[in-house]
């Protein structure tokens, strides 16, 4: 496969899921601008392919694959195309997720929230964790959202199965994301690959349009003329996928391009352990990511 010849990120192939739309297309847009060779991961199939002709058509470069990354048996399917298409991979982007109002299951017999939005990025960035670490130097940077303060963990119930609420559900499946790129940095400390997550900000997008609240469909369009454009709010994800000074940086929480504080929760590291191993548990990982 051809790369670019020109640009910051030429030569790099970065991975970015749920890039159809919103964040991650606008990521992934960004990303090809500046010489990255980009593969997307979308659900649809028009979707997918549509985003990676409107990046071929600026002179990017890109390829799509396409799952249902709720579905762990997608995510290992693509985890192995992804493998068998690339010798390398420089950048993976764990971009998608989802909010629903309602409880759905998915496929596994999971709560769909807390499935796609933590299990699918902890799932696939340990099948490809190996390749990540033959660069020679890498990233994994995860899309979380501030809504990760209002989080909490409740081993009791992750499945959500006693009580379901749209916005707890969402909290703590962010404050997941949070933990666990956290937690990965500390188990990669010493290797070549990096892990950091960020909030993008509130983003106009149709983010949980699928299953929306009667509180979302009120306020949403009353906050949209004040909400940041998906180009804006991609920008913190092409910042930590790409900047050279952050070539070292691993275990931080960004929003606007900078370093900033997350929850106090965040940082509970036996918290962090713990839920590690029930999400190997839950993706039958019998041996989670670790450095190698």
């Amino acid at each position: 496969m051809e790369r670019s010849q020109g640009g910051p990120m030429a030569g790099r192939t970065v991975l970015i899921t749920g890039g159809t739309g919103g964040i991650g297309r606008a990521t992934a847009l960004g990303l090809a601008s500046m010489g990255a060779h980009v593969a997307i991961i979308g659900r649809d199939h028009g979707r997918t392919e549509d985003a990676v002709r409107e990046i071929r058509s600026t002179g990017g470069q890109a390829d799509a694959f396409v799952a249902d990354l709720s579905s762990q048996a997608e995510v290992r399917r693509v985890a192995a195309d992804v493998l068998r298409s690339y010798a390398r991979l420089d950048v993976l982007v764990n971009n998608v997720g989802g909010y629903w109002s309602t409880r759905h299951v998915t496929a596994d017999g999971l709560e769909r929230t807390f499935a796609l939005n933590h299990l699918a990025p902890f799932l696939l960035t340990a099948l490809l964790l190996d390749r990540l670490q033959q660069s020679d130097a890498a990233r994994v940077v995860t899309v979380a959202s501030n809504a990760h303060v209002r989080g909490r963990i409740d081993f009791d119930d992750l499945q959500k199965e006693r009580a379901y609420s749209g916005s707890a559900a969402y909290g703590q499946s962010k404050l997941a994301n949070v933990l666990f790129s956290y937690e990965l940095a500390r188990r990669l400390c010493g290797t070549s690959v990096t892990a950091n997550v960020l909030h993008p900000g509130l983003v106009s997008t149709a983010f949980g349009g699928e299953d929306p609240g009667r509180a979302q469909q009120l306020l949403v369009p009353l906050l949209r003329p004040f909400m940041k454009s998906p180009r804006h709010g991609a920008a913190t994800s092409i910042h930590l996928a790409s900047d050279p000074d952050l070539h070292h940086v691993t275990g931080r929480y960004f929003a606007k391009c900078a370093a900033k504080r997350s929850s106090k929760g965040s940082y509970d590291e036996s918290v962090a352990v713990r839920l590690w191993q029930a999400s190997a548990d839950l993706v039958g990982l019998t041996t989670p990511a670790t450095a190698s």
